[in-house]
């Protein structure tokens, strides 16, 4: 897998580094809250699992998983493939993000999120690639893991063809293995 990189955007050692800087301040904003960590399958899942072990307050976690396909071709419209099990009403919410890239599925997460009455709702992204946004997205997340530039990114979590998510690191992809 290593020989698909251009290079590696971020080390192992960098990425855990963040995680603890933001397991700090995560578990000061929520210090006597009980949140409900919320994370929206597949990409989140290595964020996830070490983010939840930094976060030192008592938690509920619960998993989302969205799809916009049909088969094997993308109806370009999200839909709720599994939704949270919690009740999330009154409850203060954070949605951990494998990366917020067009918008396009965090918004639609947030608004429907949102309709469930959360006390509060907040948003926390691995990486953060603004270049991508979609016009009329306003969203900001309130935590940013790393600002990335608009490349290819995989690893630690994000794939390519479902490839690539193990890797302890965030790498660039070679364009001639996604543009085959």
């Amino acid at each position: 897998m290593e020989k698909d990189m251009a290079k590696i955007l971020l080390t192992e050692e960098q990425i855990q580094n963040r995680i603890s800087e933001l397991g700090e301040m995560l578990t000061a904003e929520y210090a006597d809250k009980n949140p409900v960590i919320v994370g929206v399958l597949k990409g989140v899942v290595v964020f996830y699992a070490d983010m939840i072990r930094k976060i030192r307050v008592p938690c509920q976690i619960d998993f989302m998983w969205l799809s916009s396909y049909a088969g094997t071709s993308s109806t370009g419209n999200l839909m709720v493939r599994q939704d949270i099990s919690a009740d999330i009403r009154g409850r203060h919410v954070l949605i951990l993000e494998d990366i917020f890239d067009t918008g396009t599925s965090l918004d639609f997460t947030v608004r429907h999120l949102l309709e469930k009455g959360p006390a509060s709702l907040k948003i926390c992204t691995f990486l953060d690639k603004p270049e991508r946004r979609r016009p009329g997205i306003t969203l900001q997340a309130d935590y940013v893991g790393f600002t990335v530039p608009n490349e290819f990114v995989v690893g630690y979590g994000l794939d390519y063809n479902e490839r690539y998510r193990n890797l302890p690191y965030v790498g660039v992809l070679k364009p001639e293995v996604y543009q085959k």
